[in-house]
């Protein structure tokens, strides 16, 4: 079975740190971009960040470029997303996903999914 495990949502102020991880089994990792999407309440799922392991590519929705750093440790096949200057509006659900090769920002080409990790950013 393939199983993305995500780890390390939380509440924090405004303008702080969190570090989400997710650790992917039952894939073959380099054969997979990894990556986060997030879903606020009553809004849409969107992309966050990915990275391709083909290529160690990687993709930033505008909103978080700058703020945000997505890196991977193949040895751990698991995959890190540093999340800095923390803001309201970053108040989610963070999914992590797998999709085969190449980064996408559509949530229908998204081939697998792992379970929620809720960020809570307060003002």
């Amino acid at each position: 079975d393939v199983q993305l495990q995500a780890s390390g949502g939380g509440l924090v102020q405004a303008g702080g740190s969190l570090s989400l991880s997710c650790a992917a089994s039952g894939i073959t990792f380099d054969d997979y971009a990894i990556g986060w999407f997030r879903q606020a309440p009553g809004k849409d799922r969107e992309m966050v960040s990915c990275i391709s392991r083909s290529d160690g590519t990687t993709n930033y929705a505008d909103s978080v470029k700058g703020r945000f750093t997505i890196s991977g440790d193949d040895a751990k096949a698991t995959v890190y997303l540093q999340m800095n200057n923390l803001k309201p509006e970053d108040t989610a659900i963070y999914y992590c996903t797998a999709v085969a090769v190449f980064c996408t920002m559509s949530p229908l080409e998204i081939d697998y999914w792992g379970q929620g990790t809720l960020v809570t950013v307060s003002s």
